[in-house]
């Protein structure tokens, strides 16, 4: 299988994709993934704080049908395989960005594969934090919102910054895949290169980039929470 893969004429044609298109792959995986954790974000975490939040010991208690039609939904979203998911949302992905082919298409399903993933990581943040301290701001008059904006996700910072890279890199992986649909970024590459023309050279240089990209969100996302961490400033 890789009896030809460490040729000199291998070698010669990895470096020339590596010089014209990994440059331009390297910067739409950055940018999809980051993006895409971006819109995920913003529609996985509120809903993460209503999952503790409207919990009926939480905050701000919501019906109960409501809290477990919410549950039910990121549960099946979460149980749909990627690949599988962004053949489900085409018609999605087709109303928002006009085509269901290339870079930008990607967005929609990897938002969809992820916002239900970070709700799950939100609410797992949240509901480490010390019941003490809410007490306390329930007891000197705090509203609910002024509890949940002033109190819980201040409190559960870095347990959220951990998460979300977590979540950064699980994207990044999901990114890889999108090359089936004709999304860009190294997946591609390793698809159409590795997988249809046996240039296995080209699909490890790309699996080798994306381990370095995955380490370093993974580096700066700890930084971020061991920063951010109040415990071990006080510490020290």
């Amino acid at each position: 299988m890789f009896e030809n893969a460490f040729t000199s004429e291998a070698w010669e044609t990895a470096v020339k994709v590596f010089v014209s298109e990994f440059p331009l792959a390297i910067w739409e995986t950055v940018y999809v993934t980051l993006l895409s954790t971006f819109f995920a974000i913003i529609i996985g975490l509120p809903l993460g704080v209503l999952l503790v939040a409207g919990d009926k010991n939480g905050v701000l208690p919501l019906p109960g049908w409501l809290l477990k039609t919410l549950g039910v939904i990121i549960n099946l979203l979460r149980s749909v395989p990627f690949l599988i998911l962004m053949v489900l949302v085409f018609p999605i992905t087709r109303a928002i960005v006009g085509t269901v082919v290339g870079t930008p298409a990607t967005i929609v399903p990897l938002v969809i594969a992820a916002f239900p993933f970070i709700a799950r990581l939100t609410e797992s943040s949240l509901r480490d934090v010390d019941p003490n301290i809410i007490e306390a701001a329930q007891s000197m008059g705090a509203s609910p919102l002024q509890i949940i904006t002033k109190v819980m996700i201040p409190e559960s910072v870095p347990s959220l910054l951990s998460n979300a890279t977590i979540a950064v890199t699980t994207i990044l992986g999901y990114s890889a895949m999108s090359g089936i649909i004709g999304g860009g970024g190294l997946g591609k590459i390793a698809l159409n290169y590795g997988y249809y023309r046996y240039k296995y050279l080209i699909m490890i240089f790309a699996v080798i980039l994306l381990i370095v990209l995955v380490q370093l969100f993974q580096t700066c996302g700890t930084k971020l929470a061991i920063r951010s961490d109040k415990r071990l400033k006080n510490k020290s």
